[in-house]
């Protein structure tokens, strides 16, 4: 009756804690003002904007065009009369060019092929702009030039503006869209380092996990139905994809209850020890980056000792101008062939360099321990809330 009465309650316990691990706490639900990623693109050259700063490099251009003809040519008419032409073919020139622009882009063609037809475009108004110069110059007599070489002038000139063209309205853009793209692979590549981490960390954890839990479930139900808690919080927050940074103080939170469940695995044989400085809380940093070192600990160290009594220490603190983030084990040190190529250092100093310029990954082992430590600089690292 005992045996019965023992099993009914066990299986009370195991449906509050399942009920415990599907009900979401608002407190983790609700929004948190999260800054942007260190590398988050400055205000982008907007399609306005482009406008502006080409036609400002143009008229630039022309206006310096003018008044060198004012200063050099001593015929003042006749620099009245080009600094007209400036005025009247460069805007034709700059609209036709951006329209070719507009058509290459729409029938995607090559770069050779948009090159080759805004040179035509440039040559051509330029050719016809050089004969309508010839016949304003014949119709004053201000100048008796041939034909041919005001066409050749128009011609070339035509091509001098295409080229202050494409420096002016397209370099801008180019230069921009590599930035953008450069900073979405950048993105991309730290996404697919996190879900090589979760795919990495679910599978051995979860099944090491759930047969510590059923041995728990008649020993101390109430243990394992904290432990399904635990790890119910624990993959949740692991899957959530609402950003790529979290809080220091969120990742914690979630090393913790990582500590929690592997404690009561090892019980008697591992400890955690906590010590993180409170101006460092807020800071962000990219999900899961320090559960790979904390792995490392136990598995290479701490449960490595002799005789029980592993103790895994997790710092943050500040020292100078750096952020440092430790996890110390006093285990019997971690082999050089392990050290340089587990997965989980190689993932956090590809994090770390996609993200933080400057920042480091040390290691440094002995027979009394291994000391692993992420340094960032204060710089680079972003508070939540801030703008």
């Amino acid at each position: 009756m005992s045996t019965i009465n023992s099993m009914s309650a066990t299986k009370s316990d195991l449906a509050i804690a399942t009920k415990s691990v599907r009900a979401p706490r608002a407190s983790r639900e609700s929004a948190v003002p999260v800054a942007s990623a260190p590398d988050e693109p400055m205000a982008r050259f907007t399609p306005l904007r482009r406008r502006l700063f080409g036609a400002a490099v143009v008229t630039g251009a022309v206006l310096l065009q003018a008044g060198t003809q004012f200063y050099v040519i001593p015929d003042k008419f006749r620099a009245a009369v080009h600094s007209v032409y400036l005025a009247i073919e460069v805007p034709i020139l700059m609209v036709a060019l951006s329209a070719t622009h507009a058509w290459a882009l729409r029938r995607n063609m090559s770069s050779a092929r948009a090159i080759v037809a805004g040179s035509l475009v440039a040559g051509t108004i330029g050719f016809v702009g050089g004969a309508l110069l010839w016949f304003v110059q014949q119709r004053f007599g201000v100048r008796n030039v041939p034909l041919e070489k005001a066409t050749l002038f128009g011609l070339s000139f035509g091509q001098l503006y295409f080229g202050i063209w494409a420096l002016a309205f397209v370099y801008p853009f180019a230069q921009e869209d590599a930035r953008v793209r450069a900073l979405e692979a950048d993105k991309l590549r730290s996404m697919a380092e996190l879900s090589r981490l979760r795919a990495h960390l679910e599978p051995h954890f979860l099944l090491n996990t759930l047969n510590a839990i059923a041995g728990l479930v008649t020993e101390d139900p109430r243990e394992a139905r904290r432990l399904i808690a635990c790890l119910g919080d624990l993959l949740r927050d692991a899957l959530r994809d609402e950003h790529e940074f979290q809080s220091l103080k969120e990742e914690v939170a979630w090393l913790k209850r990582y500590a929690a469940i592997l404690e009561a695995r090892h019980r008697g044989e591992l400890i955690f020890q906590w010590h993180i400085a409170k101006e460092l809380s807020d800071v962000q940093l990219p999900r899961l980056l320090l559960q790979p070192l904390v792995e490392n600990a136990v598995k290479h160290g701490a449960l490595r000792r002799k005789g029980g009594g592993g103790e895994v220490t997790v710092r943050a603190f500040v020292e100078g101008e750096q952020a440092m983030f430790v996890v110390e084990d006093n285990g019997p040190g971690v082999p050089e062939k392990t050290r340089n190529g587990t997965f989980g250092l190689t993932s956090v100093r590809q994090r770390l360099s996609l993200r933080y310029p400057g920042s480091e990954l040390r290691l440094a082992s002995s027979a009394t321990g291994t000391v692993s430590t992420v340094a960032i600089p204060r710089a680079a690292l972003v508070k939540s809330g801030a703008s």
